[in-house]
């Protein structure tokens, strides 16, 4: 799939550098990872040497790479935008460049929140007096809100794993290890067409009690429940991520009695999407829910987390927020009941906020699937 000019529009440029100017910064310095990606396509690896787009509050923005890495930084979406692609010879001080560039006076620049450490120190050295800010802290309010296009890309992803979800009585039995489970999982993901495998969870038995098992070798037997949660990234670079709980036969009665409860509670909230309504709303809804039924202490993560070039983002939905949900916010709905030393289960969802209510990118069915 190519790079979509709707998904990634050369307007992000200048929406950062006024929301740049609205955070009292003189410049934005984005290194490769998600803010790099939305603003201008380019999908940079992370390496040792420096590329870094600089978007200065009252200039063009330009991109600073090393030189062996211009030809691919020219192919990618960036070539497309008309931004200056700066190389730097292996001899030069890419730092002591970017300065050069920056008009003097600086008072304050924004870092990206996934810069190396090593590098934030070094601009630091090549910046003296200026004071560091989070790039994440101006981008978030751009890229909690996604666009038609951006939604677009996460239904697409979530149909893809709903499509490897469909399949799961394929892989998931009794007599396998979780182990050997997860890798066919993980080699349909690709199938279903993902670029990357970010994550897959098998947690069976005793193991779904741990919300972030990930795998084991341990055998899947009869009767067990089995939490799968899995996830990854599309080749335009939207993220999928959907849980749901499997019984390899007939699971224990105190599981179904608790399954029902956290069902009702994901279905709720899932119902509840709509504008105005808080974060910390929508979390106490299925939590009051899950409490009433004497298993609120068997819920002891947040409702969920937003998603879109990375699997978790802005906004999280977690008590104590009070952000109000806006058309365009894309967030998981996961609920989840575990008991220590026996079983576990979650429900999850992506759900993106309309003008009217809420929108499941995930329409696997959610009642107990039984293998």
């Amino acid at each position: 799939m190519t790079h979509d000019a709707e998904l990634y529009p050369a307007d992000r440029l200048d929406r950062a550098r006024t929301a740049a100017v609205a955070a009292g910064y003189d410049a934005l310095l984005i290194s490769p990872g998600p803010d790099l990606r939305y603003l201008t396509g380019y999908d940079a690896q992370p390496l040792e040497r420096l590329t870094c787009l600089v978007v200065p509050a009252g200039g063009e923005a330009f991109l600073v790479v090393p030189q062996l890495e211009r030809p691919a930084a020219a192919a990618s979406p960036v070539g497309g935008l008309g931004i200056e692609i700066a190389g730097w010879a292996e001899t030069d001080d890419p730092f002591q460049l970017v300065a050069a560039r920056l008009p003097a006076g600086l008072g304050r620049v924004a870092v990206d929140n996934h810069m190396w450490a090593e590098k934030v120190m070094a601009f630091r050295g090549a910046l003296p007096g200026v004071d560091q800010g989070l790039a994440g802290d101006v981008l978030s309010g751009l890229r909690i809100r996604k666009s038609a296009a951006e939604v677009a890309a996460l239904r697409r992803a979530g149909a893809a794993i709903d499509r490897v979800h469909s399949r799961m009585a394929d892989w998931l039995r009794a007599g396998r290890t979780e182990r050997e489970v997860a890798r066919d999982i993980a080699e349909a993901i690709l199938a279903e067409g993902h670029a990357r495998v970010d994550f897959v969870i098998v947690a069976s038995g005793p193991n779904g009690a741990s919300p972030h098992h990930e795998v084991s070798d341990r055998v899947v037997a009869d009767g067990d429940p089995v939490v799968v949660d899995i996830g990854g990234t599309m080749p335009d670079g939207y993220c999928s991520d959907s849980t749901r709980t499997y019984a390899v036969g007939r699971p224990p009665d105190d599981f179904t009695d608790y399954y029902d409860v956290l069902l009702r509670a994901q279905t709720a909230q899932t119902a509840a999407v709509r504008p105005g309504v808080t974060a910390e709303v929508l979390d106490a809804i299925g939590r009051d829910i899950i409490d009433t039924a004497g298993y609120g202490k068997n819920f002891i993560h947040r409702t969920g987390h937003g998603i879109g070039l990375q699997t978790h983002e802005e906004p999280y939905i977690v008590a104590g927020s009070t952000l109000p949900l806006e058309p365009g916010m894309a967030f998981s709905v996961e609920p989840g009941i575990y008991l220590p030393g026996r079983h576990g289960a979650r429900i999850e969802d992506i759900v993106v906020c309309t003008e009217t209510g809420g929108e499941r990118l995930n329409v696997t069915g959610r009642d107990l699937a039984l293998l």
